[in-house]
């Protein structure tokens, strides 16, 4: 009663002060003109200890927590090729094999009781080594992390189940359909190319313990990292605490292997996987652009009407909206960051309409260089770009990270201060300039994982096939 009493006085307040202002003009939604959206990034302070390791730093306090992201220049392109997988081997077991003073057991166990995380990844051109912990368990989880960055300890017994599970992941990978069509893709596009390169049996059991050693030794050195902090941390206490664990580990000479440039030539092509599967898995692309094209923000745009953009692209709005050929539709450019990445058209359909989802993507990517989009399309393109812009950076690791990879991968310093603006000024000439200049369906590798006995038309409606036996 005491509730009801309450809400009742609320409303007649509220009904009073609205008679008390007087007749109010409808508001026409439509006309309504709002201010800029302006939104300033929040800086990272960078610093360098004085072995070389670069630091940069986002404070915050809200929460009791740390988290740390090293940025190590390494990864699978440095890796030999009779040796495919020692990258990702060595990453998995500097985590997994223990720490100098700690067996495997010991330093998982520890990790668990503080509630703190300690991971190891690796990439193509990338590794990472991460740390979340509580801000009173900084100190002791830094160690360890620290151990496991500068004196893994490689347990053999380790090693030796890390190649067991290598080896049973690769047994098991055409059970992927999607993953056997990216990966047949991508060998086809980057041929030679460490970038097309997977691990096989035989260059996993040519992996020894030793060579882990080595690869962590040529690459884990303080000159060849940087750290992303975020967290409830000050400058002056994190330097302290990273120069107590990281003070004595000394520069090294560092040379990466010299990586040739892929093959830019793109050959077009039609695969055939064959999987008695109700669905076809379509991926279709060539070779793309790097980090530095020019045409950069153009081609982010668009991508965004193309295929980039969930349900308001061109692919979605026909392939799966108007037609109902499939679930998820896309295609973009996936930029490369030190090498030249992929244009990726992708979806997924049943097999009796195989060829007709297949010609419709490769209608509208066609349409993409034929007339230029509309002013809705561009219009919706870059105010929702430039608005979503924000989402990027909602959490300070977030920021940091950022602030991180793009040292690393050699980006302008104010790549992303001039994010929006350089969106704001793609016009319609530019897409249509750079959709005939980059985009080329007639060059596109064509990779169809499925059954064809059930296709509607037969693959070579596309041109001569090959067929691939993963």
């Amino acid at each position: 009663m005491k509730i009801f009493t309450t809400l009742l006085l609320l409303t007649v307040t509220f009904l009073l002060a609205a008679g008390c202002a007087g007749p109010t003009t409808p508001v026409n939604p439509r006309t309504v003109i709002f201010a800029p959206m302006t939104y300033e990034i929040p800086k990272a302070e960078r610093f360098v200890l004085a072995n070389g390791m670069i630091v940069y730093l986002l404070s915050d306090v809200e929460l009791p927590l740390v988290t740390v992201t090293a940025y190590v220049g390494s990864g699978g392109i440095y890796e030999p090729a009779e040796k495919a997988g020692l990258a990702g081997l060595a990453s998995a077991v500097m985590r997994s094999g223990g720490v100098a003073g700690s067996t495997p057991e010991q330093l998982d166990g520890e990790l668990e009781f503080m509630a703190s995380g300690v991971e190891c990844s690796t990439g193509a051109d990338l590794g990472n080594v991460s740390l979340t912990t509580l801000r009173r368990n900084f100190d002791r989880t830094l160690e360890l992390f620290g151990g496991v960055m500068m004196t893994p300890a490689f347990n053999q017994a380790r090693f030796d189940l890390a190649v067991k599970m290598s080896l049973e992941g690769l047994r098991r990978q055409n059970d992927d359909p999607k993953g056997v069509a990216e990966r047949e893709l991508r060998k086809a596009i980057y041929g030679s190319h460490p970038l097309g390169r997977y691990p096989t049996p035989s260059t996993v059991k040519a992996i020894t313990r030793d060579d882990l050693i080595a690869f962590h030794r040529n690459y884990y050195l303080p000159n060849n990292v940087i750290l992303a902090v975020s967290g409830d941390m000050g400058r002056p206490e994190l330097e302290a605490k990273l120069n107590a664990v990281f003070g004595s580990w000394r520069k090294g000479n560092l040379t990466l292997p010299k990586v040739p440039w892929p093959e830019m030539t793109m050959k077009p092509e039609m695969l055939s996987i064959k999987k008695e599967i109700d669905q076809s898995v379509i991926r279709m692309g060539h070779m793309g652009i790097t980090k530095d094209n020019p045409d950069l923000y153009a081609i982010r745009v668009m991508d965004f009407i193309l295929g980039g953009n969930g349900f308001n692209s061109r692919l979605m709005a026909e392939v799966r909206t108007k037609e109902g050929l499939a679930y998820n539709v896309a295609g973009y450019f996936d930029v490369g960051r030190k090498f030249p990445g992929i244009f990726l058209a992708e979806t997924e359909t049943k097999s009796a309409t195989t060829a007709k989802t297949m010609g419709l993507m490769l209608q509208l990517m066609t349409g993409m260089t034929r007339e230029p989009v509309s002013e809705q399309e561009l219009a919706l393109a870059k105010e929702s770009m430039i608005n979503s812009f924000v989402f990027g950076f909602t959490k300070p690791e977030m920021i940091v990270n950022q602030r991180a990879r793009l040292e690393y991968y050699g980006y302008r310093p104010d790549y992303l201060e001039k994010y929006r603006d350089n969106i704001a000024l793609v016009t319609r000439d530019d897409i249509l300039r750079v959709a005939r200049k980059y985009l080329h369906p007639d060059k596109l590798v064509k990779v169809v994982v499925g059954d064809d006995a059930k296709f509607d038309k037969p693959l070579t409606t596309f041109g001569p096939v090959r067929q691939v036996i993963p």
